[in-house]
């Protein structure tokens, strides 16, 4: 399938961040459906894997990704999972006006987290994907999870994040502490809630996978899936090509 054509834009957040983004319609000329894709923690739209997925999703319905706060030529200090739920509404709101009438989010790791939450505090949308996503705050207990501790705690770390990432991190903590995404889960019925995580992920283990399900009611679903490591740079396209079949049949 050749790639699609895409259409740069420009979002502004409620809290007057400008967010850098592309819109790329169907490819199967799908024209009520919308997907919005959320990329994780010093990603990009821009990343060839990030592009790879859209190109994949693009076949069941217009995608629009868009780079996070502080990420990439966006706007702002990323606050890694809080403020950017206004991201997400923007980009929601941006897919509504270009005239989707049904919306989709899926998220990867940061972005997961994003979704879920996005969807149980504003709702609005009508399925949500959360995949390699966190449960709950401050986790340690990997290596990876340890390294990006480090980036944003630490004054090197985040001068790093800046210079290796491109990816601005805002300093000090979170005052409150924001709801954590397995407590959020459980106020995005009625709509549909599908996580997927794999075997093989190395920053956050199966446990969290298990605590978003246990926490969200119905509708939902859970994919563990063998030998899959961890968001973007992992997922194969048959796997992104399972998702959206899933977003097809939950927007049609």
């Amino acid at each position: 399938m050749p790639l699609a054509k895409n259409f740069p834009v420009m979002l502004r957040t409620s809290d007057g961040i400008r967010l850098e983004g592309v819109h790329t319609p169907s490819a199967s000329g799908a024209v009520e459906a919308g997907i919005v894709l959320a990329h994780g923690f010093t990603g990009s739209w821009r990343c060839a894997d990030t592009r790879r997925i859209t190109h994949v999703l693009s076949q069941f319905g217009g995608v629009v990704s868009f780079d996070f706060r502080g990420h990439g030529r966006s706007g702002g200090e990323t606050t890694v999972g809080d403020l950017e739920i206004h991201d997400v509404e923007a980009a929601v709101r941006h897919a509504r006006v270009i005239g989707y009438r049904k919306i989709a989010v899926v998220g990867f790791s940061m972005g997961a987290a994003v979704a879920v939450r996005h969807a149980g505090l504003h709702g609005g949308i009508d399925a949500v994907v959360a995949v390699s996503g966190p449960a709950r705050w401050y986790y340690r207990d990997t290596k990876p999870m340890r390294q990006v501790h480090w980036a944003i705690e630490k004054p090197i770390g985040r001068i790093a994040a800046r210079v290796v990432k491109r990816t601005r991190i805002a300093r000090g903590r979170w005052d409150p502490v924001p709801m954590p995404p397995h407590e959020a889960a459980a106020l995005i019925s009625p709509t549909p809630l599908l996580i997927v995580h794999g075997d093989a992920d190395t920053f956050f283990p199966l446990e969290h996978a298990r605590q978003l399900y246990d926490g969200a009611r119905e509708p939902k679903e859970l994919w563990i899936e063998p030998g899959y490591g961890h968001a973007e740079s992992a997922a194969r396209p048959d796997l992104v090509l399972r998702i959206g079949k899933w977003i097809d049949s939950n927007l049609s």
